[in-house]
């Protein structure tokens, strides 16, 4: 009989099984025999030591956003599990893989109010796909590969465990099962076929069709299945902000961006067209603003994996339950050969009243303070628009999804449906991680960057490639915008005032610069990204910069704000 083993011990070698090299986490007094036996694991896991917990989970969404794999977190108890919360929540808007591990007081000691003991599941059910706590070495195996089942199976998302430091201590005869089957979880829901051939029909009848692309087409592998669907019947294509780079952004079909601040002709096309074929999205309020005047004209079919967001906020004609890379190539089998000139044109008048009112002088200004978007632009188009894209929240995420471009999938890394100001930088060190050959541009405003900025340490300690642009307006600049168009120019606590970057920069070992001058901006991009490691490029831009167009909380998609009043 083989020799018992540690249940910390046999927490690694179930990691191991489930292909985990890479691990997000911090140490503390609940989680030390976990990272004594990772010490004798150092050539098999990789751990990536945060400076906050929360750091360690946005990189662990970062990692595995770019991946494709789960994302790992180990943490202690009390105050470090809490300290996930922010980042489970992320992932589970946004469907993010993710296994967070956090230590736990002795079974005997629960329900005492024991140093640093929290209700861990209590608190992380309501955010997480599941939540189990393990208080014998027994369940370890077990609950390690059911947690990797679930969060990366059907609709991913994040799973806790809570391991009790008796389970970690004691004895168990190691033996690993692979889970394949949850009783009562379905992650692949049955496929209808009628519903499939009533799809078709209504797309082969339709005069208008139009398609918006979210994230359900990237986490189903199913971005080339999408391309020959739009282009055997000649289907133009909007993408939610998590849909990007799903499809090549010069891809013929591709309009462009949905949304609040997304392009003119995929937001007024949505109200135009007579056929919207939605494929894994939701149909948040940042993508549909006011319901009731919400493509009442179209007959609407939704594709997505999740039974639950179908028909949740839009009332939908046909519904295609089913994991996308095989419900989309159904359809197209059924698809006529067809092609719609008349109605992709319709879309120009649109593309060129926006580059008019907010494109061109936005990417290409000839005079005043350097502007976000012609920072990103220039950035995109210096790394031949092949990099990942990671953005903090706010004016700085919606101009680098906007004028970022894309060749490849799974290019784009923000924070969708939460919207965590400080999700940037830890999230850009879990994409180098994840994608080390590629590089990672990472944007982030001067607010959200000091939410976080303790990373700069990871970056340093693991000497990470980054490239971190900080779009710096002295401002929140997002508020600020609010304020200035619906709260007449009121703005209460959003000037920031701010230290100084470069120095905060190179004190962390971290080659930095600041650009002021747009005669500077191009050497100083080349700079950074001739730069061999990480490097901090402060782009001091106009202070009250605004993201245009923007449709107003609640308001018609179709009534968009395009200028200033």
């Amino acid at each position: 009989m083989e020799q018992k083993i540690t249940g910390s011990e046999a927490l690694l070698k179930a990691l191991i099984a489930e292909g985990v090299d890479t691990i997000f986490g911090y140490p503390g007094g609940q989680a030390i025999p976990i990272y004594d036996s990772l010490y004798d694991y150092r050539d098999q896991l990789k751990h990536i030591l945060v400076r906050h917990e929360q750091g360690a989970t946005h990189a662990a969404q970062g990692y595995a956003r770019v991946s494709g794999k789960v994302g790992v977190t180990v943490v202690t108890s009390g105050p470090g599990a809490t300290n996930t919360i922010t980042g489970i929540a992320d992932a589970l808007m946004d469907s993010t893989p993710m296994v967070v591990i956090a230590g736990q007081v002795p079974s005997p000691l629960l329900g005492t109010d024991a140093f640093q003991e929290v209700d861990v599941i209590g608190i992380t059910q309501p955010i997480t796909k599941w939540a189990y706590q393990i208080r014998r070495p027994e369940e370890i195996a077990w609950a390690v590969s059911r947690a990797f089942y679930i969060a990366s199976t059907g609709r991913p998302g994040p799973v806790v465990l809570d391991l009790a430091k008796d389970a970690q201590v004691g004895l168990v005869d190691y033996e690993y099962q692979k889970v394949d089957y949850v009783r009562s979880y379905q992650p692949e829901p049955d496929i209808r076929e009628e519903r499939i051939e009533v799809a078709a029909s209504l797309i082969n009848n339709a005069k208008k069709p139009f398609c918006l692309v979210g994230q359900g087409v990237i986490l189903g592998g199913a971005e080339e299945e999408l391309k020959e669907f739009l282009l055997k019947n000649d289907i133009p294509a909007g993408s939610t902000v998590l849909g990007l780079s799903a499809l090549p952004s010069d891809f013929p079909l591709n309009k462009g961006m949905l949304g609040m601040h997304g392009n003119v002709g995929p937001n007024r096309k949505t109200n135009e067209c007579d056929v919207l074929i939605a494929i894994g999205m939701r149909f948040d309020d940042r993508v549909t603003g006011d319901l009731k005047t919400y493509a009442k004209q179209a007959k609407i079919i939704h594709l997505d994996i999740d039974n639950s967001e179908i028909g949740k906020n839009v009332p939908v004609d046909v519904k295609v339950l089913g994991n996308a890379k095989h419900t989309i190539p159904m359809i197209t089998a059924l698809l006529e050969e067809r092609k719609r000139p008349e109605w992709n044109a319709e879309f120009e008048p649109d593309e060129k009243e926006e580059y008019n009112k907010v494109i061109e002088k936005e990417l290409y200004p000839t005079e005043g303070q350097l502007k976000m978007g012609e920072v990103v632009r220039k950035v995109s188009e210096a790394t031949d628009n092949d990099a990942i894209l990671v953005t903090d929240v706010g004016q700085n995420q919606m101009m680098g999804v906007r004028y970022f471009k894309y060749k490849q999938t799974r290019s784009v890394v923000t924070s969708g449906g939460l919207g965590t100001m400080g999700f940037g930088l830890p999230a850009a060190i879990g994409a180098k991680l994840g994608a080390p050959d590629r590089t990672v541009c990472f944007f982030t405003g001067d607010g959200g960057i000091q939410m976080t900025i303790q990373e700069l340490g990871t970056i340093m300690q693991e000497n990470l490639n980054v490239k971190i642009i900080v779009l710096n307006n002295n401002f929140l600049g997002m508020v600020r915008q609010w304020q200035e168009l619906f709260f007449n120019e009121r703005y209460s606590n959003t000037i920031m005032k701010n230290p100084d970057f470069v120095a905060i920069a190179k004190a962390f070992g971290i080659a930095s610069r600041a650009v002021d001058k747009r005669e500077d901006l191009d050497e100083a991009i080349a700079e950074m990204l001739n730069h061999d490691g990480a490097y901090m490029l402060v782009a001091n831009v106009e202070t009250c910069g605004m993201v245009y167009p923007m449709v107003p909380a609640g308001g018609s998609v179709t009534n968009m704000i395009l200028g200033d009043k």
